[in-house]
């Protein structure tokens, strides 16, 4: 089946809108929005300490570079995290597996 899930992370007002248009465009079946994430990294020289929402994005294997070139224009940071993440057979619910191809797959037909 080839499925994936994504891990970003995005400005909190920023981040239901993304989670929104992935999933009316049908790139993922399912985007949750894990609200008040806190990212400490280092960007450009600084450590950064930013208040951030969590994206996980449920799509398939054969729409991740659709999805990520979405994701990359919607999203206002200079360098997206953008992680892909395999969801092997038998790794999860059949049924909600299935599913998730079946949302995505839409636009393919």
């Amino acid at each position: 089946m080839g499925l994936r899930l994504l891990i970003s992370t995005a400005p909190a007002e920023a981040a239901p809108g993304i989670a929104r248009a992935l999933v009316e465009e049908k790139l993922a079946a399912c985007v949750n929005v894990v609200e008040r994430v806190r990212s400490v990294y280092s960007w450009k020289g600084a450590i950064c300490d930013d208040a951030e929402a969590l994206l996980l994005v449920k799509t398939t294997a054969d729409r991740v570079a659709e999805l990520a070139a979405r994701l990359k224009a919607l999203h206002p940071y200079e360098v997206p995290e953008i992680v892909s993440i395999e969801i092997r057979e038998g790794e999860g619910n059949p049924e909600y597996l299935e599913w998730i191809a079946a949302c995505v797959r839409e636009t393919l037909l």
